[in-house]
């Protein structure tokens, strides 16, 4: 399987994403925007992965010189008619939503640390999404969520941000929440994030850098690979 990474940060890396990748040997390939790279011409690849970063869709040049967001989304929409896996991360999901023209919206609770997300009824339906437990603590830094377009369905929220799981259509899910996180990850957004650590008593959902750092990612990080090993399945059937 070819697949092509969208980057928007140095320190916002695939982590266990590119770890599961290489390990199955697939053909990588990626834009890093913050090195100024700009997305491909073609769409010679067959998996799409997003990656998350600090801006939001409406983010304008003036703000950040090396992200365009119109042209991302227009991108990404290209990809989705071309018929290709897309995965979005945290931005990337927005971006996605965006792409089906359903806007970014305000989560009820700004997440930073590792909460519970719970799938719903519809995500033991999706052949990709079964490999999940009904619970499960995953990684959270955001404070934003995915618009919902026409024939998209929540596949799991948590208390914090009721869309943390989208599916767009069969081959496009928005993920909001970072099965991705590895301790180097965490470290890399501490280090780069730390200002977004401080809290009133008002936030519910954020966790201290130390608490960050003691949690183990093993357990999470394992039902990502089982939801990417579901992908390239099913990709495999088409061939």
């Amino acid at each position: 399987m070819r697949i092509h990474f969208l980057i928007h940060e140095e320190y916002e890396q695939p982590a266990a994403i590119a770890t599961w990748a290489i390990k199955q040997e697939h053909n990588l390939s990626y834009t890093r925007f913050y090195l100024g790279e700009k997305t491909p011409n073609d769409i010679d690849f067959d998996f799409l992965i997003i990656m998350g970063g600090p801006q939001s869709p409406s983010t304008s040049p003036e703000e950040c010189s090396y992200f365009d967001g119109k042209k991302e989304i227009e991108f990404i929409k290209q990809t989705i008619e071309n018929g290709k896996y897309v995965l979005g991360v945290c931005l990337g999901a927005q971006l996605i939503s965006e792409s089906y023209g359903a806007k970014t919206e305000k989560s009820p609770y700004r997440e930073i640390g590792f909460f519970e997300i719970e799938f719903t009824s519809k995500a033991r339906e999706d052949s990709l999404t079964r490999v999940f437990p009904q619970k499960i603590k995953v990684g959270h830094w955001h404070s934003d969520m995915p618009g919902l377009a026409e024939n998209s369905t929540i596949l799991a929220s948590s208390k914090g941000c009721p869309r943390q799981i989208i599916r767009y259509s069969e081959k496009v899910y928005g993920f909001m929440c970072h099965l991705e996180f590895t301790p180097e990850a965490i470290e890399a957004m501490i280090k780069n994030n730390h200002k977004e650590l401080k809290f009133d008593k008002t936030e519910k959902f954020i966790q201290n850098k130390n608490d960050l750092k003691a949690f183990d990612t093993y357990r999470m990080n394992a039902y990502l690979f089982d939801f990417l090993n579901k992908i390239e399945e099913r990709f495999n059937k088409e061939l």
